[in-house]
């Protein structure tokens, strides 16, 4: 068998193979530190609430059912109360997928994104089992890369009984597994840029469920959010409307409080409602205000309210004097 003749290297060809294995070896190093650093920037860059947890200021916000790309509500908010909203609310169904880009843009546009997930389509006993982590994970991780604060309320109203996850179908010790379940899920992943808001109703004829019982604990819970109206069942004023529930919270949570959906019904009294409305929050030391500027029936009913800001010039001048006279108007990104 012929046999392939073996030249002997020489030393410039021995230090071009040196240079050039010093030179990947190099940049092989520099590219597994690049990628490091990288991913550390990556982590190092991912939005941190935590310096929005105790806002100094009271905010301004308003609610809709309609997607964070749908802009109109803020626009409309903003010509009607005088100034653009900090908190934008929406509603998300349980199994969508999160909207980055979404909410990015509302960010941009100076409003904190609020969701609010409704898990109407399973029940909470099976997310607190784990039936919907490979859901719950995705979620995390979609929320994660989002490059901004999302205030984030999970199945909201949890004590009213129109709820299909409320008092006449689940229990609450079923709440507070899912909400912990949510919560570990989120933690796991590595989430830090998520307000977490607890969201029952106001205690009221409707909703006579004590509160404690699905409370998840401090630490689970950033902002108690509470949601209740001025309408025709219980909104006559302040003291009878929010307070009570403000008192009952305040015996086992000291976290802030955001009143996280409210409105007040086209009515002779709604100018007064609305006077009532800021007044009383602004005593009580609230973080802010969300308001449901729409049409719909009453919960748990048939009746059509008129929430918007807009129903009568009366309501209209009221929210924005008394918004501005009690210092509601807080823009989170400067805290």
């Amino acid at each position: 068998m012929a046999t392939a003749r073996r030249n002997r290297p020489t030393v410039a060809a021995v230090l071009m193979v040196a240079v050039a294995f010093l030179a990947g070896a190099c940049g092989d190093a520099g590219s597994e530190g690049g990628a490091k650093s990288g991913t550390a920037a990556t982590e190092a860059a991912r939005f941190q609430v935590s310096s929005m947890l105790r806002p100094s200021g009271r905010a301004l916000g308003v609610v809709d059912d309609k997607t964070p790309w749908q802009y109109g509500i803020v626009t409309t908010f903003t010509k009607e109360a005088g100034r653009a909203p900090d908190i934008r609310e929406y509603y998300s169904s349980w199994g969508d997928d999160f909207d980055a880009e979404g909410n990015a843009f509302l960010w941009r546009h100076g409003q904190l994104p609020m969701m609010a997930l409704v898990p109407s389509d399973t029940s909470l006993a099976d997310i607190a089992k784990g039936t919907a982590d490979a859901y719950i994970r995705r979620l995390a991780g979609q929320v994660a890369a989002y490059d901004g604060p999302l205030a984030l309320s999970f199945a909201g109203e949890m004590n009213g009984p129109w709820n299909s996850w409320g008092p006449r179908h689940a229990e609450p010790a079923d709440f507070v597994a899912a909400w912990k379940r949510v919560h570990d899920v989120f933690t796991a992943q590595g989430v830090t840029n998520v307000i977490w808001v607890w969201t029952p109703h106001v205690v009221d004829s409707g909703t006579t469920a004590a509160l404690r019982p699905y409370y998840p604990g401090d630490a689970y819970v950033d902002w108690v959010g509470l949601i209740g109206y001025y309408g025709p069942i219980d909104g006559v004023a302040f003291s009878s409307l929010f307070t009570p529930t403000l008192r009952q919270v305040a015996d086992f949570s000291g976290k802030p409080v955001l009143i996280a959906e409210t409105g007040v019904a086209q009515g002779a009294d709604k100018a007064a409602h609305i006077r009532d409305l800021f007044q009383g929050a602004a005593k009580a030391g609230v973080i802010g205000l969300v308001w449901y500027d729409q049409r719909k029936d009453w919960p748990g009913g048939d009746q059509l309210m008129d929430w918007r800001i807009g129903t009568s010039t009366g309501a209209l001048a009221a929210f924005q004097v008394e918004s501005g006279r009690s210092g509601f108007g807080h823009p989170f990104r400067n805290d």
